[in-house]
């Protein structure tokens, strides 16, 4: 376990402690959850990326080919737009 020493402006500091004490946690729990899933966010997007990056459209585009050109069934369909 490390130590982080942060500096927070004093709003954020109060609504850190209003939103802790709402969740039944600490505030170094609350934080901890927020960057554990800001850096879970980042890693997918480089994850996503990376992907991608492998992707090929032509690839793609063969494999969309092969599905045949049918309406979905109702279950699927999608609702009608009313304006």
């Amino acid at each position: 376990m490390s130590t982080l020493s942060l500096r927070l402006p004093d709003s954020l500091h109060r609504k850190l402690k209003d939103l802790a004490r709402r969740e039944g946690v600490s505030i170094n729990q609350l934080i901890s959850t927020a960057v554990a899933e800001k850096v879970s966010a980042l890693m997918t997007l480089d994850y996503l990326e990376v992907r991608a990056a492998r992707g090929s459209r032509d690839k793609f585009e063969a494999v969309l080919a092969k599905v045949a050109d049918r309406e979905p069934p109702d279950y699927d369909a999608l609702p009608d737009k009313k304006q």
